[in-house]
């Protein structure tokens, strides 16, 4: 396979992993707001996240620094393509069926 079709796959992969680690950030944390055991949820999130995108970055690079470097390049597009896809933190509403939705905003908790 030629050098210039395998960095555009790396950065493929590097996109979808981005979309994989960022998209399961914004669902854990839309899900830890009414969750019975956040804290679990989180931990749970951050590990296989952290485990598929490190494990995906050792398969795809195969030690080579170019390769590294295109993955690398896509996960940061993947992060910037969802935010352009979600919105940027902070401007998406609360859904109402979370417990900070439902309480009266007048006062401090």
């Amino acid at each position: 396979m030629s050098n210039t079709l395998m960095w555009a796959w790396s950065g493929g992969a590097g996109l979808a992993l981005g979309l994989f680690f960022f998209g399961g950030l914004w669902w854990t944390v839309r899900r830890g707001v009414s969750s019975a055991h956040p804290a679990l949820l989180f931990l749970a999130s951050l590990l296989l996240r952290t485990s598929i995108l490190l494990a995906g970055f050792y398969l795809v690079a195969d030690s080579d620094w170019r390769r590294w470097l295109a993955c690398l390049v896509g996960f940061v597009i993947g992060r910037l393509l969802l935010i352009r896809l979600i919105g940027p933190p902070g401007t998406r509403p609360i859904p109402s069926d979370t417990p900070s939705a439902q309480k009266d905003k007048g006062h401090a908790p």
